[in-house]
C-alpha cells in the first residue's frame, strides 16, 4: 500500500510545481465524516463501520466555472463480518472476525465539478461526480482493488486570499466480485453469474482549498 501513497504524493508534487507556470490550479485537503454500512453476501454480512476520512487532491479549472481533480481520500475502519446461518464454530449472529477487523479503504478517484454562478461571487454552490478505484485493506486477505465512484455537492466559500473552504456532504460506493450465483438454463444448462457487492457510504466533510494564481 505504501507504494500507492508514495505515486500519488510524487504524482501530486509534479503537478504542483507544474501549477507555478499555469492557472486555474487548486491544492485540496479534504477531511469529512464518514458514516457506516451494511454490505450483505449469501451466508454473512459485514458492516464498513463509520470513520474519519482524509486526503489530498489538485483541482484543475477547465473553464471559468468547471474542474476537473485528481484525489486521493482514505477512510481508516473497523469491518466486522457476522454469520447469517451456524456455520462450524459460529453460532447465527456470531461475529468471525473478533479481534482482527481493522482494514481500510483507499480511494483514488478523477473528479468533474459544475459550480453555479459566477466566479466573483464569494459563495459557489456546487455538484459533482467522479469515479476511480478503491483500495481495499483488510487484516487477512491483504489488499485489493475496486472499481469505485462518488457524488457530491456543496458550497464553496471564497475569501480575500489564497485559501478558501468548501462545505459539502458525498455518497461513495465501491464495488467487488464476491462469488458466483447458479442459474439453470434449458438450452445453455448451469449458468455461473458473478455476485457483485457494494458498499454506499454517506458523508459530510469540508476541503480547504488554495489557488496558487491568487
Amino acid at each position: 500500500m505504501k507504494k500507492y501513497h508514495l505515486l500519488f504524493v510524487v504524482f501530486l508534487f509534479s503537478l504542483t510545481i507544474s501549477a507555478q507556470s499555469q492557472g486555474s490550479f487548486l491544492l485540496n485537503l479534504y477531511g469529512g465524516y464518514t458514516f457506516s454500512d451494511k454490505v450483505d453476501f449469501d451466508s454473512s454480512y459485514a458492516r464498513v463501520e463509520d470513520g474519519f476520512e482524509y486526503g489530498g487532491g489538485l483541482e484543475y479549472f477547465i473553464l471559468d466555472n468547471q474542474s476537473v481533480e485528481l484525489k486521493y481520500n482514505r477512510l481508516d475502519t473497523n469491518m466486522p463480518l457476522y454469520t447469517k446461518v451456524p456455520l462450524t464454530g459460529f453460532p447465527a449472529g456470531s461475529q468471525v472476525n473478533a479481534g482482527d477487523d481493522k482494514g481500510a479503504i483507499n480511494y483514488v478517484l478523477v473528479d468533474y465539478t459544475y459550480y453555479f454562478g459566477s466566479s466573483s461571487q464569494k459563495a459557489l454552490p456546487f455538484l459533482g461526480a467522479g469515479a476511480g478505484i478503491a483500495i481495499l485493506e483488510t487484516p487477512r486477505s491483504g489488499s485489493g482493488t475496486y472499481f469505485a465512484w462518488e457524488i457530491k455537492g456543496g458550497v464553496k466559500i471564497k475569501t480575500d486570499s489564497p485559501f478558501s473552504i468548501n462545505i459539502n456532504a458525498y455518497l461513495q460506493s465501491m464495488s467487488a466480485a464476491v462469488g458466483y450465483d447458479y442459474y439453470w438454463d434449458y438450452y445453455w444448462g448451469p449458468l455461473a453469474v458473478t455476485d457483485y457487492a457494494s458498499t454506499f457510504q454517506f458523508g459530510l466533510g469540508a476541503v480547504l482549498s488554495y489557488d496558487f494564481k491568487k
